[in-house]
Order: structure tokens, then C-alpha cells, then sequence
């Protein structure tokens, strides 16, 4: 029992011919659609055969439906018979020829191609096949322009991890005006202009685009990258760009002078198969339908599992009337690319006037019965033979092979499988096809009869070849060469001779680039290199292009192809200018030598400190701190005579948060006290070496008169804030919180008591007074001065 894996919608049923006639079951009929759409496509085809054999008269719809079921259980010798039966009762119509076009194109996807199975979406009967108003015919629409059906169906279902690092992930040729987004990725900036394309193919970044450029500056090419496809790929990148002019000159209708740059390309890059399938199109715009047939054939021989290339044969077969051959191709076009619903209906008018034709012809036999004699059968699809044949398939060949792939071929320049008259059956070859019968296509679908089914022969007698892609071509004198296969995208490698580190340098620092990021304008620098100029100004270093909405973004993504071309070819100069930079990071961390200073205020352990950050070298300061992961500075106020006072307090970064002009508010917390040993600059700010402070410890009698002292003074600052307006506290736990609560232990902390810094913070003092305060290392001694400190403004606000 053959049952079906493929899912099928079963919407399209033919209709009955006389759905009363004595003889017609319509509970068994039902029972036969109910397991063609389960599936069962032998046991609907015996249901509907014990039915046709019940009728004096063959109906034309049952004997459709079990030419279906037969053609779905691949027995397409029976179906055929079923069809020509149909066709003798009454005209066939495209689209109830459907499933034979589908189950031919399945045999081959799977059993030849080795492509996996696809479900099909197509819901039969709802489509427009048959409609006299859809064509698609490639040269009624616009001439040298793609249409939406290639576009969509004409390129292979390509894995784009497959392709190379130069490869475009749009087009899938070698990257052309190579354009680098914002997310990183780079593509050819003629594909990014393409109004269909909205968003990186690779990350899924949104493209900001108005009338398809990219706001606000458009697509500018990536300076450092094209130059270097240029050098690399010197020939490629010129048939590249001959290619592009002609597509440009085939949009303004300018076919000659297209055809020209095409020529000139070709000569190029002789095995670029998208170069010769282009080319093909342009014959066919141009009506030059022989020598698009050729070049059709090239990119067929160069690139079998394309599509497009197939698609492009075709029609240009269709145009010189050799229909035969063309739905050869077309049904290879449906078994690469299921989906491809105009390309199955061309294949399915094919069929239907090759059915026809056997009626029309006054000579041939009396109508058929269900079982014809398969010597008034002579199929025109004889040449339906794999362009992937690898020999030619004799009668002694498994039944089970429906094509072989070609790895070598004769040296006959014939292409095409050739009849010469449909009258001498002898002249075709047997084909065997994986059906379950052992008729094959070629036994019953042969010659049928008309003039526009006969082909030239190589000789009167000797059988016809079926086409086959010869891996090898002819030189002048005849002797077989291998021929050199189209060039696999992810195969492309770089010239080593051609690598210089050179061509990879920041203009910044003059070294190699390390972590390479693209601005919108094209140009490239090492990622710390662009951050540093964008803090001083926000327009490109090098063509003053204003990056003011860059700089907004943050989005400083690293330029993968870029980085990935230093890490393959040249790692050696890549490590060391990672141990370089890991060393400057190693020092950046150093929270004891060359610490960063931050002047501007005062600063307490414990208590918070926001900052508004503007100045270029501070921004620097932070966003170094922030990538060695210290997330540390120290904080002093000014000094005149050292630049900066002699004592402060580290801030730990918390928070940060950034305005689009580049400036930031930052969040800190006090968390340890410093003594400046010495003062330095780096990069603009300033920086010290350090000594942190500690208080000392007391034990006895003095930690007890100690304890006391903290107490004591606790309570006299909790009356003086309690005292205060209402206003003034308020804003005071607006800025600055709560009061911390009093220590039982208040040698607890390194510091000391958390309170005695707030205090310090809240305290109408003038910073010199508060630095003197943040320097003592004596507990006893601070306390005293908080004391004092209290003491005289509590008299001040009584007096």
C-alpha cells in the first residue's frame, strides 16, 4: 500500500462527467477522497479504477482523479495513460494537470536532486492557474528587470553561513561599495538601497531610510574594506562593477551598451554564473532568444541547482519553440523550488498542448480506453532527462534511478536530447523513471504527433542522447579538457602575498586596528581611538562629517568583517597589539599607582556623590574606568600649587547615564580615604600615586572614653538636625538621605562611624575645613572637631 508522506490540500477535484451514470458509487468515490487525503494515493487510485470499470463509458473526471491518485503514488506510466484517456473526452485545462507536474518535479527533488521534502502550502483550486489573464512570461514585463517571481523563487535555498567572509549576505556575490551598518555587518551598498531591504540580514538591525538612503547621511562605503577588495580581488571587483553598470544601463533601456559591459565581465570571470545568467536575461529582453538559450545552458552547466538559471532557459527555449525542451527545465525549476507556482503552470500549458496535440491530428488512433497499447504512445517528454545525468540510462538500468549526477560527459557539443521524427519510435532513447510500473516516461509519453515536436537528430538512426552537464569542454582540436566549476562563495580566499598590516591601520594611532568600528561616513579606528575624538568633538577625525546622532546612539558595534580578516591573516600582529593594550589595561587598574583624580569637590566615605560629567578628559576617565572593571576614581578639590589637594576620597561608579551629546550624570559612593604621595597626568586628567588612610585603633580605657566621646557627639548632632526648619531638612534627605543610625562599635569600619561623614557632608563648611577633618586618622580627634564644629553653629543660629 503506498501511502504518501507529503502533505497535500485536496481542495481541486475534478468533476463528474455524469455523477448519476449506472455504475458510480458515491459512498465508494467518497471513501477514495477520504484516502487520497490520508494519503493512500494507490488505494483512491484502485477505488476509482473498480468504479471506471463498472461504467459502459469512461467518465473524464474519474478517470482525472485516478490519474491523480496514480501520478501522487508515483506510477506515472499508468497516470499517463488515465490523462490521455481524459484528453480524448475532452480538452485538458492547465490546471488539471497540477499533481502530474507536481509528482514529476517530487521524483526528481527527491531521488535525483537528494533534496529533502517539502510540505506543500498550495491549497488546489484556489489558485489563479488557468487564468487567461496570468502569464509569466519574462519578456512581456518589463524588459531587463527582475521580476518578483526570480526574485523570490530564482535563487537556491543557500545556507548563508556558507558563504565566505566577502560575500554579501543579500546578493551573495563579492561585496561591492562595501557598506558597513551601524549594527556592524557589512553588505553591498547597491543592495542596501534596495527598497525591500529594511533591516541587517544578519542581526535584524531596523534601517532608518528615506526614499532608500540611510538617515541622515545615506550609505557611504567603507573606506578601508573596498580598498582592500580592490587589491585582493582585483579581476572580480571590475567584472563586479561591469556588471552593475550594465544592470543600470538594462534599467534605462540601454540594452546594447549593456550587453557590452556583460561581454566585457564575462571575459573577466568567465565562471561567474550569475554574470551568465544575467546575460541570458538580456538576450531574451533583446529578443536574441539562440543566444540566450546558450547562455542559459552555461549557468546550467556552472551552477545545476539554480533555479533562476533554469527558469531563464526555459524561456528563452519557449521563444524558439522548442517547448519540449522547455518544460525540461521548468520542471526542474518545480523541483528545486516547489513554491513556485507561475513556473508549474507554464510547465502544466506545456503538458496540456502536448496532450492536446495527439487529439487534434486527424490521423491518430480512436479514443483511448483505460488501457491504450503503449505503442500509440511515443512521449514528446523523452527529453525530460536530468541536466545532472551522469550516464546514459540503458534498459538494464535500475528503475529506481531516475537521473544520475554528472561528473564527466562526452566531448559532443550536442545539448539537447534530439528526435527526428516522431514517426521512428527507434530513434528514442528509454528513460527509466522510478515509477512502480516498469513503462517508462519515454515509452509513454513519447513522440505525440505534430510538427512542433520534431527536434534535429545527429543521424537518421542512431538513438538521441538526453542532456548531460559536461564537466569538461572542447579545445579547437577536439581534445576534452576539465572544465573549471563556477566558484564556490565559500571558497573565496585572500592572497596572502597581498596582506599587509599596513592597509589596516587606525589613522589615530597609527597601529593595527583593535576592535575595529566603521562610522556612518566609512571611515574605521580602533574603537578607544573614535571614542577619545568623539568626547573633544562630535564629527568624524577624518572628513569632519558631523556624528552628533552616532555619538547620541552608543552604538559603537565592531566592524565584523574588519575584525575577522586581522584575527584569520594577521594574528601575529593582532596579539601583540592585544598584549599592548592588555598591559594599558593592567596599569588603568592599578588603584594605588597613576590612580585617576577627579577635581571638582569634596568627597566622604560612605556618602553618595553625583557627578555631571562634560569635559572630554573626564569622560575618558570614566569610560577607562569602566572597562577595567574598577569602576574607581578618587575625588579632591583644587589645589593652586599641586593642581590638586594632598589628601581625598575614592568614589565607586554605581551608575551611569548618558546624553546624546555625549555628556553623562554619574552616579558614585564614597568608599575609602587617600593620602596623595604624588601628583601626574594622563591623557589630559590628572592622576596620583596613593596611600589609603585608616584610623587608628584604641583598646582599654581610651576605647571606653572613646565610646562615650561617640555617643555623646551623636546625640548633640541628632539635637542640632532635629532643630533645624522644616526646608532645610528637607532638602538636606533630599540630597544627601537619612542619617545613618549610631555604631555600637565605632572602630567597626576603617573610616569610622558612617554618621560623622554625613555630618561632615551636611555641615556648613568651608571644604578646606572639611579636608582637614578628612584627613585625621584619630577617631578622638574628629569627633572633638565635629564637637566644636556644632557647637559654633549652634551659637551662630541662636545669635
Amino acid at each position: 500500500m503506498e501511502i504518501g508522506t507529503q502533505k497535500h490540500s485536496q481542495n481541486f477535484l475534478c468533476d463528474f462527467t455524469n455523477p448519476s451514470a449506472p455504475g458510480i458509487c458515491p459512498e465508494m468515490l467518497e471513501v477514495a477522497q477520504k484516502a487520497f487525503r490520508a494519503g493512500d494515493y494507490s488505494l483512491a487510485a484502485d477505488i476509482y479504477g473498480s468504479q471506471l470499470a463498472d461504467l459502459q463509458h469512461p467518465d473524464r473526471g474519474l478517470c482525472l482523479r485516478k490519474g491523480d491518485a496514480l501520478a501522487r503514488a508515483g506510477r506515472i506510466g499508468e497516470a499517463l495513460d488515465l490523462y490521455c484517456t481524459a484528453a480524448n473526452l475532452g480538452k485538458l485545462r492547465p490546471e488539471e494537470l497540477q499533481l502530474l507536474v507536481e509528482s514529476i518535479a517530487d521524483s526528481l527533488r527527491e531521488k535525483e536532486l537528494k533534496l529533502s521534502s517539502l510540505e506543500r502550502k498550495t491549497t488546489y483550486g484556489n489558485q489563479n492557474n488557468g487564468k487567461s489573464g496570468e502569464t509569466s512570461d519574462y519578456v512581456n514585463k518589463s524588459k531587463c528587470t527582475v521580476d518578483d517571481d526570480i526574485e523570490k523563487f530564482g535563487d537556491m535555498d543557500e545556507n548563508k553561513e556558507s558563504l565566505d567572509l566577502f560575500s554579501c549576505r543579500v546578493c551573495t556575490c563579492l561585496l561591492s561599495e562595501p557598506t558597513t551598518l551601524q549594527c556592524g555587518h557589512t553588505f553591498c551598498k547597491r543592495c542596501l538601497e534596495n527598497d525591500t531591504v529594511t533591516e541587517c540580514k544578519s542581526c535584524k538591525y531596523k534601517l532608518n531610510k528615506k526614499n532608500g538612503q540611510l538617515y541622515p547621511i545615506g550609505f557611504r562605503v567603507n573606506v578601508i574594506l573596498g580598498s582592500l577588495l580592490d587589491k585582493w580581488y582585483e579581476t572580480e571587483s571590475k567584472a563586479r562593477r561591469l556588471y552593475l553598470e550594465g544592470e543600470c544601463l538594462c534599467k534605462k533601456q540601454e540594452f546594447g551598451a549593456a550587453l557590452e559591459k556583460y561581454n566585457t565581465a564575462i571575459e573577466l570571470a568567465p565562471f561567474d554564473y550569475i554574470l551568465m545568467g544575467e546575460r541570458a536575461k538580456l538576450h531574451t529582453a533583446m529578443n536574441n532568444y539562440t543566444q540566450a538559450v546558450q547562455d542559459g545552458d552555461s549557468a546550467c552547466r556552472l551552477k545545476p541547482l539554480w533555479p533562476k538559471a533554469h527558469y531563464l532557459k526555459a524561456i528563452a527555449l519557449t521563444k524558439v519553440g522548442r517547448k519540449e525542451e522547455a518544460l525540461k527545465e521548468f520542471l526542474f525549476c518545480v523541483a528545486l523550488r516547489p513554491e513556485w507556482s507561475s513556473v508549474k503552470l507554464e510547465a502544466q500549458k506545456i503538458l496540456c498542448e502536448t496532450f492536446s496535440s495527439v487529439f487534434e491530428n486527424d490521423s491518430f488512433p480512436a479514443p483511448l480506453r483505460p488501457q491504450p497499447s503503449y505503442a500509440q504512445l511515443k512521449p514528446s517528454l523523452n527529453s525530460i532527462s536530468s541536466p545532472l545525468t551522469d550516464e546514459r540510462l540503458s534498459d538494464g538500468c535500475s528503475k529506481d534511478s531516475l537521473f544520475k549526477v554528472s561528473k564527466m560527459a562526452p566531448c559532443d557539443s550536442s545539448v539537447f536530447t534530439t528526435v527526428e521524427s516522431v514517426k521512428n519510435p527507434h530513434s528514442l532513447n528509454k528513460l527509466d523513471l522510478p515509477f512502480e510500473d516498469t513503462k517508462t516516461l519515454g515509452s509513454v509519453l513519447s513522440s505525440l504527433p505534430g510538427s512542433s515536436l520534431k527536434r534535429r537528430c545527429p543521424s537518421d538512426s542512431g538513438p538521441s542522447q538526453g542532456f548531460e552537464l559536461p564537466y569538461k569542454i572542447l579545445k579547437q582540436d577536439g581534445e576534452c579538457l576539465p572544465q573549471k566549476t563556477a566558484v564556490h562563495k565559500g571558497s573565496r580566499e585572500v592572497p596572502i602575498h597581498l596582506v599587509d598590516s599596513s592597509d589596516l591601520e587606525c589613522s589615530l594611532c597609527m597601529r593595527l586596528l583593535y576592535e575595529p568600528v566603521t562610522t556612518p561616513c566609512g571611515h574605521t579606528f580602533c574603537l578607544k581611538c573614535l571614542e577619545r575624538c568623539l568626547d573633544h568633538n562630535p564629527s568624524c577625525p577624518l572628513c569632519k562629517e558631523d556624528l552628533s546622532l552616532y555619538l547620541a546612539t552608543k552604538m559603537y558595534n565592531k566592524t565584523f568583517v574588519t575584525e575577522e580578516v586581522i584575527n584569520r591573516y594577521l594574528s601575529e600582529e593582532l596579539a601583540e597589539r592585544k598584549t599592548v593594550y592588555e598591559e594599558e589595561m593592567k596599569e588603568l587598574s592599578n588603584l594605588n599607582k597613576e590612580v585617576p583624580i577627579f577635581v571638582c569637590t569634596m568627597a566622604f566615605p560612605t556618602i553618595s556623590c553625583p557627578l555631571h560629567v562634560f569635559e572630554p578628559r573626564y569622560r575618558l576617565m570614566i569610560r577607562r574606568c569602566m572597562e577595567t572593571g574598577t569602576k574607581q576614581f578618587g575625588m579632591c578639590i583644587a589645589d593652586e600649587r599641586n593642581r590638586f589637594a594632598d589628601y581625598g576620597c575614592m568614589l565607586e561608579v554605581r551608575d551611569v547615564k548618558f546624553f546624546p551629546d555625549g555628556r553623562s550624570v554619574v552616579d558614585t559612593i564614597g568608599v575609602a580615604r587617600f593620602k596623595v604621595l604624588s601628583h601626574s597626568q594622563r591623557d589630559g586628567y590628572n592622576t596620583a600615586n596613593i596611600e589609603y588612610l585608616e584610623d587608628k585603633k584604641t583598646e582599654g580605657e581610651e576605647y571606653a572614653e572613646l565610646v562615650r566621646l561617640h555617643n555623646s557627639v551623636y546625640d548633640q548632632a541628632v539635637s542640632w538636625f532635629t532643630s533645624l526648619k522644616d526646608n532645610m531638612k528637607s532638602q538636606i534627605l533630599s540630597h544627601f538621605g537619612s542619617m545613618p543610625g549610631k555604631e555600637s562599635d565605632p572602630q567597626a569600619s576603617p573610616s569610622g562611624p558612617a554618621w560623622c561623614w554625613w555630618l561632615l557632608a551636611v555641615l556648613p563648611l568651608e571644604n578646606r575645613a572639611q579636608l582637614t577633618i578628612l584627613a585625621m586618622t584619630c577617631l578622638k580627634e574628629r569627633l572633638i572637631a565635629i564637637r566644636r564644629v556644632l557647637i559654633f553653629v549652634t551659637r551662630k543660629r541662636s545669635s
